[in-house]
């Protein structure tokens, strides 16, 4: 597999704006602030990668602080979707106006995130974010959680990141692919697991929120076997909300994230879908392999 940067600092990697030279040169990440953090794990360099194209597929963002664009306007689409229109997001108890529409949030660079006071040792049961909605009061309401995945690449495009930093605005296609076995090994399980933790919650009323890449979501679906009932919001449930890389774009501009689809559905139609004997890899696989494999010696 072969795959090219899509977006390097926010930007097209041709975008040659001042805009898009000055986040370069200063390392930074326009949709979070502060340093990039997408860091090679070899060199250490400071990589600048937000999303990739494989040569099969259109853009996969493979950074989740990509996903924050818009000053974190995922957590707004969740918390309205959740709890309906016309709610703000809180960092503090200062941004609260008490008037049975504010929702404190509870994650990375949002003031603070929750600490719970047991850790399971199956699994653990933290969450990227918690929307707690809150009464005039200021007391608690019901809350929803969510998390936030974007795709992992295997190999290395190293050679591509310094080829643009050393001017090149059309690097070659490097030998990286995308770590689509994530979904099996780790975003399902971990979904179903937490999905299952909330639902003891008395007021996790709606359950727990999936948002990724279009791409991502597209992969789960397949993964289960190409179809997912529908359900309405419910203990238990578990809501999906894709997004989509929206371009091109005019110089110094980041491309749009634009909401691809949503769908809700419940953590056992997920975990029976999961498990159910579909999608199996045609019969005799192993044992062709392994012919194919004495005969070459």
């Amino acid at each position: 597999m072969s795959l090219r940067i899509h977006e390097w600092f926010g930007f097209d990697p041709a975008d040659i704006s001042p805009k898009a030279i000055n986040v370069r040169e200063q390392r930074r990440c326009p949709f979070v602030g502060g340093t990039c953090s997408k860091v090679l794990s070899r060199s250490k360099l400071v990589s600048g990668v937000c999303s990739v194209k494989p040569a099969t597929s259109g853009p996969v963002i493979c950074c989740p602080n990509r996903m924050y664009a818009d000053e974190y306007r995922v957590l707004l689409d969740v918390a309205r979707d959740a709890f309906g229109d016309g709610v703000r997001l809180c960092r503090s108890k200062n941004d609260q106006i008490k008037d049975g529409l504010d929702v404190m949030v509870f994650g990375k660079r949002w003031g603070k995130e929750l600490r719970l006071s047991n850790r399971s040792k199956r699994g653990s049961y933290f969450v990227d974010w918690v929307l707690a909605l809150l009464k005039p009061n200021g007391t608690l309401s019901q809350f929803v959680a969510m998390e936030l995945q974007t795709m992992d690449t295997t190999g290395s495009y190293e050679s591509a990141v310094r080829a643009l930093l050393a001017g090149d605005r059309d690097p070659d296609p490097s030998k990286a692919g995308i770590n689509w076995e994530n979904v099996n090994k780790r975003i399902l399980r971990q979904l179903i697991y937490k999905g299952h933790v909330l639902r003891q919650e008395p007021l996790c009323a709606k359950g727990l929120y999936f948002v990724c890449p279009s791409p991502v979501y597209a992969r789960i679906v397949e993964r289960l076997g190409g179809d997912l009932r529908q359900y309405p919001p419910q203990p238990g449930a578990l809501t999906f909300l894709w997004y989509d890389l929206i371009g091109p774009t005019s110089s110094g501009n980041s491309t749009p994230l634009a909401l691809g689809g949503r769908l809700t559905t419940t953590v056992d139609q997920v975990a029976m879908a999961f498990t159910a004997p579909k999608n199996l890899p045609e019969a005799g696989m192993y044992e062709q392999a392994i012919r194919s494999s004495l005969a070459l010696k």
